[in-house]
């Protein structure tokens, strides 16, 4: 769900102060692009939401939640505003809770 070589990596090239602000930010912002995704947007703005919520997922190493994106964005799979948030909850519920643990290795 997630890849920790590249949250390592991410963190190794900026710094841990700067890695905290980045994930701040990122939290912030993909949280932010969720609130606006719905069903019933027109195309065109939920493909170019779900290309920015991939692009910035694949950053810190999201990676099930960026391929998810990425797959509803070319039209490779259908999923509903409600799994796509699903699916970052799971994937942020696991970023939390081993991000300590994972740094640390």
């Amino acid at each position: 769900m997630i890849d920790w070589d590249r949250v390592r990596g991410l963190r190794l090239e900026i710094g841990p102060n700067t890695f905290e602000e980045v994930l701040d930010l990122f939290l912030e912002e993909v949280e932010t692009g969720l609130a606006g995704l719905h069903d019933t947007m027109p195309e065109s703005e939920r493909t170019e939401r779900l290309h920015f919520l991939a692009g910035s997922a694949l950053n810190l190493g999201f990676a099930t939640f960026a391929g998810l994106c990425q797959a509803v964005e070319r039209g490779q799979h259908t999923a509903t505003a409600a799994e796509i948030l699903g699916c970052y909850d799971r994937s942020r519920a696991e970023f939390l809770a081993n991000i300590g643990k994972a740094l640390a290795a």
